[in-house]
């Protein structure tokens, strides 16, 4: 799912800041509107979205059945969905998907954008004043690293609840052992309010923030390595085309 999501969300997020910037540099799009890295973001996750997202729904499936399983591998689960749900089903909750993407795509990285100017603003302050007045706002691996790291943790903690309530419509119909927690009939939630209002009321607050601490320990990590690794792939592919 990631290969597919990752390479379509870079792609149209580059593609975006060049257009606005007329340059296909990073260096470049640091100059923009912080508010076009929100913006630029927002596009590139619903597109990405979009793209990959029935191994977003084979994917949840999967690690939502528990044991036995119910499908044992990817192929059963497709071949499955298509009988009993139609190409439909394998864009079963796309839209709740689709409006969680769009602030936690846009947080992340607007946020990174914003992260990464202060950190450069801070390595300008503090060269100039250890080296004489030279600025070097260059910005280590370490750095990116807690850029992303922190821009992932944000976006995933502020947009949780949103991510409950999809991952509620995927698994909407899926046989499971009761001991895995009760199944979620097929039209349970007639839309994204009408699910908010059933978890609330049933299950509380809290109920819109089951999993978060799990959902963190993966996603500010991945998000910070994925920034880092698309940052230097980035400079040295313009390095060897420029």
């Amino acid at each position: 799912m990631y290969m597919p999501y990752t390479a379509i969300q870079f792609t149209v997020l580059h593609k975006l800041k060049t257009f606005a910037s007329g340059s296909s540099k990073t260096e470049d799009h640091l100059h923009l509107s912080p508010y076009l890295s929100y913006v630029s973001g927002a596009i590139a996750g619903c597109a990405a979205t979009v793209g990959s997202y029935p191994f977003d729904l084979l994917r949840t499936i999967l690690a939502s059945q528990g044991e036995p399983k119910v499908y044992p591998d990817m192929r059963s689960a497709f071949v499955d969905i298509i009988k009993t749900r139609g190409v439909r089903g394998l864009y079963a909750g796309l839209t709740p998907t689709l409006v969680e993407i769009i602030p936690y795509a846009g947080l992340q990285f607007g946020s990174y954008d914003t992260f990464k100017r202060s950190m450069m603003a801070w390595n300008r302050y503090r060269y100039s004043h250890l080296n004489s007045g030279s600025e070097d706002d260059s910005v280590s691996s370490f750095q990116l690293f807690l850029c992303g790291f922190a821009a992932g943790t944000f976006s995933k903690a502020a947009c949780h609840p949103l991510d409950v309530v999809k991952k509620r419509f995927q698994i909407e119909g899926l046989k499971r052992h009761p001991r895995y927690g009760a199944r979620i009939e097929s039209s349970t939630y007639k839309g994204m309010y009408h699910a908010l209002k059933e978890i609330v009321a049933k299950e509380g607050f809290g109920g819109l923030y089951k999993g978060l601490f799990p959902s963190l320990v993966k996603s500010a990590p991945a998000g910070a390595v994925t920034f880092v690794a698309y940052e230097y792939i980035s400079d040295w592919l313009e390095s060897i085309l420029m």
